[in-house]
C-alpha cells in the first residue's frame, strides 16, 4: 500500500498530459499579465474593488500552474521552485487583510518569481528532502 501511495505521489517517471506546454504556456502568460496588471494597479492607487478580479485571476492562473507541476510529480513540493511558489501564494494570500502593504508584497512575489524561475535548472530542482526517493521533472516548459 505504502509503495503504491508513494508510486502515485512521486512517478518514475513524471506523468504528462497531452499539450502539457502548451497549456503551461499559456497559464504562465495568463499569470504574468494578471499578476503586472494588479502590481501595476496597487501602484498607481487604482480602487481595490477594481483590482479584486486581477487578484482572483492572479491566484487561480498560478495555482493552475502548479497544479500542473504536481500532476506530473508532487516532488515538486519539496524542489526549491515549489518552495518559492508556496512562498509567493503566501504574499498574494496577505494582500486582502494587508492591503495596505500590497505594492511590497507583490513586488516580493514578482522578484522571487523572476529569480527562481531564472536559477539554474539543477538548483530550481533541488529536493530539500527525500532525495534519493524521488524523480523530479525537469522537463522544460
Amino acid at each position: 500500500m505504502k509503495a503504491k501511495v508513494s508510486s502515485w505521489l512521486f512517478p518514475d517517471p513524471p506523468r504528462d498530459f497531452p499539450l502539457r506546454r502548451v497549456a503551461r504556456s499559456a497559464l504562465r502568460a495568463a499569470h504574468i499579465l494578471t499578476g503586472g496588471v494588479l502590481l501595476g494597479g496597487h501602484i498607481f492607487s487604482a480602487p481595490d474593488p477594481a483590482l479584486q478580479w486581477w487578484w482572483s485571476a492572479t491566484v487561480i492562473s498560478g495555482v493552475l500552474l502548479f497544479v500542473t507541476d504536481l500532476h506530473a510529480s508532487c516532488a515538486a513540493l519539496i524542489e526549491i521552485r515549489g518552495v518559492m511558489v508556496l512562498a509567493k501564494l503566501g504574499l498574494l494570500l496577505l494582500i486582502p487583510a494587508a492591503s495596505a502593504h500590497a505594492v511590497p508584497l507583490l513586488a516580493s512575489a514578482l522578484i522571487i518569481g523572476a529569480v527562481s524561475s531564472h536559477l539554474p535548472r539543477g538548483f530550481r530542482h533541488k529536493v530539500l528532502f527525500l532525495r534519493n526517493r524521488v524523480t523530479v521533472d525537469r522537463r522544460r516548459g
